[in-house]
């Protein structure tokens, strides 16, 4: 289905209207008309882009004021913006591997953490034997927030378990959590406290329910520092100017829209009849629905879900997604087909 408009709740296609339920903008910022018209006057300030080094002689203030916005709302001591999610997390693993020994990722880890040499953090359900040994190593643990064909945050509480003698870093991919899960949508690294844990750090698209081009990494100073004089970093061009100061205005914007989605999640919650076929999480938007066909029940209901082969799970994945932008009709529409029948 090839469209010309961006698909917030409703897709107009060959003359019919349908209710989305897809995509990841979990806020629904990307259509918010008051984000929109500030994205506008950034644009006019700032342009479309800005190509040149963040590094350079001349320092757009707009970076500035974006990135102190989202240390705050992170609750990070420092953090730094890029063009994706996916060079934020290849910088930190570039900036990382010098001094790190041995990488361990966690089960089904996006394919922007992907280190060649990592090993399994669990090896048939128990923690890695090399995580529990007497040698003395600096480890960096790899996962998401939330892992693919999951609904509920990444149960970190192994991470206890491993040798004293071990240093280690964790790197956290925040991409499906921020500005979801968390205080206000602040993700879960704020919360995540390890007392043998060295160094936390963030990496998160922001076009996901922040709802702009680009990515961030969150950690503290002198780590944000290292990445800031890396040479992947210095020869790169940041993102678009315009965006990160919109992004930084949108303070209340935010805050409003996260409340409308948990309200949306708590009324689902309310009305959805609970279900073997599927799984429903009251703090977090998706439903994978793993029915068989499922896409064309709702197709005949002019509901369409997001759907497509999903790299690490090998398998189809579709995923029903519910954002801030959904009213109580759009609900009761999917919820009725759900609750009547058993699948």
């Amino acid at each position: 289905m090839k469209i010309n408009q961006f698909p917030d709740r409703i897709i107009e296609f060959e003359k019919e209207s349908y209710l989305y339920f897809g995509g990841t903008a979990y806020l629904g910022m990307p259509a918010n008309p008051e984000f929109q018209q500030l994205i506008v006057k950034n644009i006019l300030r700032w342009g479309s882009a800005y190509g040149s080094s963040r590094n350079s002689n001349i320092q757009l203030t707009a970076y500035e004021k974006g990135e102190d916005f989202l240390k705050n709302y992170i609750n990070a001591e420092a953090t730094v913006t890029v063009s994706s999610g996916m060079l934020a997390a290849k910088l930190v693993i570039e900036e990382l591997t010098p001094h790190t020994d041995v990488y361990f990722h966690f089960p089904n880890t996006h394919t922007a953490l992907k280190v060649a040499n990592s090993v399994p953090f669990f090896i048939e359900n128990e923690l890695n034997p090399r995580l529990l040994d007497s040698k003395n190593e600096r480890i960096t643990i790899l996962t998401d927030a939330v892992a693919s064909f999951q609904i509920k945050a990444v149960d970190l509480a192994a991470i206890d378990l491993i040798a004293a003698n071990k240093e280690i870093t964790l790197v956290v991919d925040e991409s499906h959590s921020l500005g979801v899960l968390g205080n206000n949508g602040c993700g879960i690294i704020s919360s995540i406290d390890f007392k043998n844990i060295k160094r936390k750090i963030m990496v998160a698209s922001l076009g996901k329910a922040m709802g702009v081009t680009g990515g961030v990494i969150a950690s503290d100073q002198s780590f944000i520092n290292q990445i800031m004089n890396n040479p992947s970093f210095v020869s790169s061009a940041g993102m678009s100017p315009a965006l990160i100061e919109a992004l930084g205005e949108a303070e209340t914007i935010y805050k409003s829209q996260h409340m409308k989605l948990k309200n949306n999640l708590n009324y689902i919650d309310k009305h959805l009849v609970k279900n073997e076929a599927f799984a429903f999480n009251p703090e977090y938007p998706v439903i994978y629905p793993e029915i068989e066909g499922v896409n064309e029940l709702f197709n005949a209901n002019n509901i369409i879900v997001t759907n497509f082969k999903y790299p690490t799970g090998g398998k189809d994945l579709n995923r029903i997604i519910f954002t801030a932008n959904h009213t109580e009709d759009d609900l009761n529409k999917i919820i009725t087909i759900l609750n009547q029948h058993q699948f």
